[in-house]
């Protein structure tokens, strides 16, 4: 057995299961930073752990295989606060921290706390390495956890407050790497086949079915089955906005995202149907819109890979446990082709026509300050057909999931799953991952102030993504809340400090600190400047003056 350091043996083990790159905050595993370099893996020092967490997130879920991030044990808490997204998102990152030895715990060790609990809470698998001889197990289970099942983020605890006592020690270690856990998923489970029977008798026999496709259709790459089943019944194809651009909006199936982020089509069309099959997708609140979409009682097909989602939130008619894209294809092997369900999807067609029409005026509106519909029709008429969207949460995700269009077949939109500010720093991590496509990202002020700084990251390393911002000075989602609870107990006050912010130019401070900036005050030169952006050769920062009345609308519930 081959006798190395653990620094050499995580640079190894790494490269053997595909990462390129690293996210970091120092001072963590130096020895192995020093590996990386001479075999060729990116080393990316980020300003703070969260955005470090977040670009690993984006690298993940751009690449379909696991990411690394790590910190010292004075930045690990921060490190598990940036784990949330990749949680919820299911996405499978492996976070390595360092925390103080065994005889300086308990003593008030300078800069830590238990880092135990925070990491609980955020991830699949937490363990602690005492020694190098555990690393192979251990990271080997790390990787394994990580990309297994229904994926997500793990964390190895490595003694040493930068993790030394296990990088700098040499024992006998192996490298082994097993092939099905370097990509997600690693395996693609089937349901029984009377399970499978049944779902295609239930879709056969319904008048009014509809598809809601969710992350997991994402992580198993199963959108051409989804589309295929679809157009084989008939039946119209709703989204979440994890799996947005599984159908392309301009397929006469697609009524869009449905849920609190949603085309109000969309959600009507689930409220209207007689059978919900949920693909991948969690029911929980926000796809079903606080589960009140579908209806109460309406019968549903469930089909996750995770056995525990069956069921959860509406009892099922049927429930499909196995990967989303093996499964659909069984289904599919089991079925036969319907006529056309004109009325229904003629009802689905009525409604997403009715919807546009709707939103038409906005969409084109040639007004200054710009409204948030029109700069989403920028963007979609600019973005390349090997486009990769991310998306902030708030406004931004409802902005991007109901006025952006997808109609590539090889474009992609990954979400933020719950903490504004995440956008950003994850569009550099994709970037890492698809060096070789362009990577737009789309956020507001309000978000981009969360990790600005990593601007000069992007300069750094030459990460060169497009960031437009929807730039309204302002958080104005949360407009209604202040205004109501000022409201609720009759009292006047500076309502507008708690959500407005300074104008600022944040192309200029994108130049300042290295990269491109241009700042767009009126929509006619918005589709030069995201060229300019893209030809920079450089990060790009696109700063849109937008109207601070341009307030998302609530979520259709009936």
């Amino acid at each position: 057995m081959p006798r190395m350091t653990g620094a050499r043996f995580l640079v190894e083990t790494m490269q053997a299961y595909g990462v390129t790159h690293a996210f970091y905050m120092p001072m963590v595993v130096t020895r192995a930073l020093v590996e990386m370099e001479q075999v060729g893996i990116g080393r990316i020092m980020a300003h703070s752990e969260k955005a470090a967490a977040y670009m690993a997130d984006g690298y993940a879920r751009a690449a379909g295989r696991p990411a690394v991030c790590m910190a010292q044990n004075v930045g690990a808490a921060n490190l598990a606060a940036g784990l949330q997204d990749p949680f919820l998102g299911g996405s499978p990152v492996v976070a390595l921290t360092g925390r103080g030895a065994p005889m300086q715990q308990y003593r008030n060790y300078y800069q830590e706390v238990d880092h135990v609990q925070p990491f609980n809470a955020v991830t699949k698998f937490n363990a602690l390495v005492d020694s190098a001889e555990q690393l192979p197990s251990l990271l080997r289970q790390a990787f394994r956890e990580a990309t297994s099942g229904a994926p997500g983020p793990v964390h190895l605890d490595l003694q040493g407050s930068s993790g030394s006592v296990i990088i700098d020690a040499e024992a006998d270690l192996e490298v082994i790497a097993e092939a099905p856990f370097t990509h997600v998923p690693p395996f693609r489970g089937e349901p029984e086949t009377e399970m499978v029977r049944a779902a295609a008798r239930a879709l056969s026999e319904a008048r009014r079915p509809v598809i809601v496709a969710g992350g997991g259709v994402a992580s198993s790459q199963a959108q051409r089955e989804v589309v295929e089943l679809a157009e084989m019944l008939s039946i119209p194809v709703a989204t979440s906005l994890n799996a947005k651009g599984t159908i392309p909006d301009d397929h006469p199936l697609s009524v869009g995202v449905c849920g609190t982020y949603s085309r109000w089509c969309a959600n009507r069309v689930v409220a209207e149907a007689d059978l919900v099959f949920f693909v991948g997708s969690h029911t929980g609140s926000q796809v079903t819109t606080e589960w009140q979409i579908p209806r109460p009682g309406t019968p549903v097909i469930q089909l996750d890979i995770d056995p525990r989602e069956l069921g959860r939130s509406y009892p099922i008619q049927v429930g499909l446990q196995g990967d989303a894209r093996a499964s659909l294809r069984k289904l599919i092997e089991h079925l036969e082709p319907l006529g056309p369900r004109a009325e229904w999807v003629g009802r689905a067609q009525e409604l997403v026509q009715e919807w546009r029409a709707e939103v038409a005026p906005l969409v084109n509106s040639d007004a200054a300050p710009m409204r948030p519909e029109r700069l989403c029709k920028e963007i979609t008429d600019y973005l390349p057909d090997n486009a990769v969207l991310l998306s902030d949460t708030g406004h931004s995700g409802i902005w991007t999931g109901t006025m952006i269009d997808l109609n590539g077949p090889d474009q992609r939109y990954l979400r933020c799953a719950g903490s504004l500010g995440w956008a950003f720093p994850a569009a550099l991590g994709a970037k890492c991952a698809v060096p070789d496509r362009p990577v737009v990202c789309f956020t507001g002020d309000g978000g981009f102030w969360y990790h600005l700084s990593e601007v000069e990251t992007a300069v750094r390393y030459g990460i060169n993504t497009v960031t437009v911002v929807n730039n309204n000075h302002s958080l104005n989602q949360e407009k209604r809340g202040n205004e109501r609870a000022y409201d609720s107990v009759g009292v006047t006050g500076n309502v507008d400090e708690l959500w407005v912010f300074p104008d600022t130019n944040f192309a200029k401070l994108a130049e300042d600190m290295g990269g491109f900036g241009l700042r767009v005050e009126r929509p006619e030169d918005l589709p030069g400047a995201l060229e300019q952006a893209a030809a920079a050769g450089k990060p790009a920062v696109v700063d849109v003056v937008t109207d601070i009345e341009g307030i998302a609308p609530r979520a259709w519930v009936g």
